[in-house]
């Protein structure tokens, strides 16, 4: 029913925006033009120069017809054109396709169809899966290949009818881009395995980018100027929307194309980094290098992990290079990392096997996302929270998706109930974190008991003669 307040109080320009990061790159290079950005190699952008390249990539890509709701896809390493990408290519209205590096070009050649591109950006190391994909399309529509040069990786077979640079003169840095006029509108398309059939295309609002990409500035407390190296592939769920996250922060994207210990602690060293994401087996590989790659490090360097449960000997790793670890969770679906482990002062003073143990929990909501908690998905109601009922995680709120890509049934299925099924199994404990135990198609029934395979893992991962464990878990 109305009441006084709606009365003649209604949305206008003057106070009603649309949610998108495309605000924050605008903001930090009107505000700290010459700040750092980038660095690859031996090349260097500020924050200017980084949005101009990017109304260029805009411009450009609108003069060869891409528009709102076209897409752009990219095969791209963690370069500054894949940086360039998160921004120029939705401030043409168009939807960002990063595509996983690691895939086939079968897998590809699908979701090059499946997601009608128009255009593709290709790196020089991954040109000759990109050839063959292309020629296994079947869709018959024109596509746009665009060949970018990286003098970092060095010289390489060109596929494509013109380079990026080519492609960038083409645009105007000056060109006046808009926001959408609607802020559920698509900015970002990421593709999720399943355990069968096609990959699935998990599409991204302006808004759901925005208020995430503000989270992971709450959750790390993270300060004005950050140097954020990349060890995290950009391509994973838009680099867990910290792409976004920098712009915000003016702060520097450390580029690196392959992950390895002595390349990240140089990289470390030489550009002062104080933040950095990726998966346990890159802390555990840094964790378990030489010594003598470990030399003057800066103290308090804080790294992001997530998926598997840290193990108590990660940790403890971690905290004598001198490193500050917070566990994250989350999928695809919800933008990335949607819950984290908070830590508490009070933590500090426990022993290394209790600290492991609270900080292997998958934690707590994300400060932007509404609702994330364990429920019976069968009856929709709240597991008692006794750390020993298992339930499926299950979220709500402006972080996840719109929904699958040419997929309703997968979307209705997904959104069930009105919370968002991530699939996990897990446990709530009375101080409301929670803790995976299972995916809901992994759990291990022996004698009709439920068996955890991730309890399993864990107790290998604690064998002094395991190194380390890869398990591939996808949706």
């Amino acid at each position: 029913m109305p009441t006084i307040y709606d009365q003649d109080l209604p949305r206008n320009d003057a106070n009603f925006v649309a949610l998108s990061p495309l605000s924050f790159i605008e903001r930090t290079a009107e505000v700290y033009p010459q700040r750092l950005a980038v660095v690859h190699g031996t090349l260097r952008y500020n924050w200017l120069e980084v949005y101009q390249r990017c109304r260029r990539l805009a411009s450009a890509l609108m003069r060869h017809g891409i528009g709102r709701g076209d897409t752009v896809a990219v095969m791209l390493s963690n370069t500054p054109p894949m940086v360039e990408a998160h921004f120029g290519v939705p401030m043409a209205g168009a939807v960002l396709n990063a595509l996983n590096t690691r895939l086939d070009a079968e897998t590809i050649a699908f979701m090059l169809d499946h997601a009608e591109a128009g255009v593709v950006l290709v790196d020089p190391e991954f040109s000759a899966v990109m050839a063959r994909a292309i020629s296994l399309r079947k869709s018959t529509s024109p596509l746009l290949v665009v060949d970018v040069e990286d003098a970092v990786f060095g010289p390489a077979p060109t596929i494509g009818s013109l380079t990026y640079e080519a492609l960038l003169a083409q645009g105007d840095p000056n060109f006046a881009w808009s926001l959408p006029a609607d802020e559920w509108d698509a900015i970002s398309l990421n593709y999720t395995s399943g355990t069968t059939g096609n990959p699935k295309g998990v599409v991204y609002h302006h808004r759901g980018a925005a208020l995430n990409s503000i989270s992971n500035i709450l959750e790390w407390d993270m300060p004005k100027h950050p140097v954020y190296l990349w060890t995290l592939p950009m391509f994973h769920a838009n680099g867990w929307c910290f792409l976004w996250t920098l712009a915000l922060r003016a702060g520097v994207n450390v580029c690196l194309r392959k992950v390895e210990p002595q390349a990240v602690f140089d990289a470390m060293r030489t550009h002062a980094v104080t933040h950095y994401c990726g998966a346990p087996i890159v802390h555990g590989m840094l964790v378990n290098a030489p010594d003598a790659m470990k030399h003057g490090l800066r103290a308090g360097i804080k790294a992001m992990v997530a998926g598997a449960a840290p193990p108590a000997s990660m940790i403890e790793g971690m905290e004598q290079m001198g490193f500050d670890l917070t566990h994250v969770y989350g999928l695809t679906e919800v933008c990335g990392p949607a819950t984290a482990c908070a830590k508490h002062d009070s933590w500090d003073a426990l022993d290394i096997g209790e600290r492991s143990r609270l900080n292997a929990r998958q934690g707590v909501r994300y400060h932007l996302e509404c609702d994330a908690r364990v429920l019976d998905p069968q009856t929709m109601l709240p597991v008692p929270q006794d750390g020993e009922t298992m339930g499926e995680i299950m979220f709500k709120g402006n972080i996840s998706m719109k929904g699958y890509l040419k997929n309703p049934a997968a979307t209705q299925e997904a959104f069930a109930g009105g919370w968002f099924h991530s699939g996990d199994l897990a446990v709530q404990y009375p101080d409301g974190y929670m803790k995976v135990k299972d995916r809901s198609k992994d759990i291990i029934i022996s004698g009709g008991e439920n068996i955890s395979s991730l309890e399993v893992e864990d107790v290998l991962y604690r064998h002094p003669a395991v190194l380390a464990r890869i398990f591939h878990r996808s949706r």
